[in-house]
């Protein structure tokens, strides 16, 4: 039974949306793609692939496809989906009760690096303007609504931390 269908999100063009109530625990849908090298995974990046998300340490998946429905996740501060990992799959899963009609969201886990460049819209009352991961939120200086911060005046946060910061990517 199919739990998902793809729709007009408020978060960022097209969304995942709950068909029917979906509970806590449930293996939504699977992301699906590609098996790829790191090395590979950095190439296909460079390229501006945002379907690319880490497996394991030696393999990502390469989403990118029109097959993989999983693909229309959004990122949201306050999600109510995770991720599972298996040996060989990822799996979207409910962290929650989600409605039927309600869309499904997870958080990106993005690291501080660049933050700036990847502002969030999810709407959340707890949204940290951010595509980040919600480890990395103390590591912003304090937000103002009239102007967020820029990548210089973020950095000093950011220096102390910046070599143990796992590498960049779409990793949830």
């Amino acid at each position: 039974m199919t739990l998902v269908r793809v729709g007009t999100s408020p978060i960022d063009r097209q969304g995942l949306f709950a068909v029917t109530d979906i509970p806590p625990g449930t293996r939504v849908v699977e992301y699906r793609g590609e098996k790829i090298s790191k090395g590979e995974s950095a190439r296909r990046l460079a390229q501006y692939n945002a379907y690319i998300v880490y497996l394991n340490e030696q393999y990502d998946i390469d989403g990118e496809t029109l097959a993989n429905t999983a693909r229309y996740l959004n990122h949201s501060c306050d999600p109510n989906c995770t991720v599972e990992y298996t040996t060989e799959t990822i799996w979207i899963v409910a962290l929650k009760h989600i409605r039927a009609g309600a869309e499904l969201s997870c958080n990106y886990g993005f690291d501080a690096r660049e933050y700036d460049k990847f502002p969030c819209r999810c709407g959340a009352t707890i949204c940290c303007g951010y595509i980040l991961g919600r480890e990395y939120w103390g590591l912003l200086p304090a937000l103002s609504p009239e102007a967020p911060p820029s990548a210089e005046e973020a950095s000093t946060c950011l220096e102390a931390c910046s070599t143990s910061l796992p590498p960049y990517g779409a990793i949830y």
